[in-house]
């Protein structure tokens, strides 16, 4: 009698739950930031064009991941690079939200390190290219290639 064959989702041999629920995470925050961003631009721009363009980026950084997730999964070198500027983005945000408060009279996805989305921003490039790290040096799965 042979032992069932088992994925071992840990070592990234088999299952990508951890991925799928990664692209998960990062397809809620495209459609909230870009929904929020887009409401922002399009009924204020003028009250924080500064934050509300910073909104905007971070939405299109979100979708990006999303994308590249998607199509390449964790050996994509253009979703560590892109998960690395979305950190940038967050810690550099978050640092002017709190050293020029001036140049954001209203909330932004990045303001205070992603604070009013309970430090999601801060936390999920950082969970994001660790798991990315782990792929790439243990040839993980790659996911499906368009």
């Amino acid at each position: 009698m042979t032992a069932p064959h088992t994925t071992d989702a840990a070592t990234g041999r088999g299952g990508r739950g951890f991925e799928i629920v990664l692209i998960a995470v990062y397809g809620i925050f495209a459609i909230s930031a870009t929904a929020r961003s887009l409401v922002q631009v399009l009924r204020d721009f003028s009250f924080a064009p500064f934050a509300y363009l910073l909104s905007l980026l971070a939405a299109v950084t979100y979708i990006a991941v999303t994308i590249e997730l998607v199509r390449r999964g964790r050996r994509s070198a253009l979703a560590r690079r892109l998960c690395l500027a979305e950190l940038a983005g967050v810690l550099i945000v978050g640092t002017l939200t709190l050293l020029d408060p001036a140049l954001f009279p209203d909330a932004t996805v990045w303001g205070h390190f992603g604070q009013g989305y309970g430090f999601v921003p801060l936390l999920l490039p950082v969970v994001a290219l660790l798991y990315l790290r782990r792929g790439g040096r243990h040839g993980g799965t790659a996911g499906p290639v368009a």
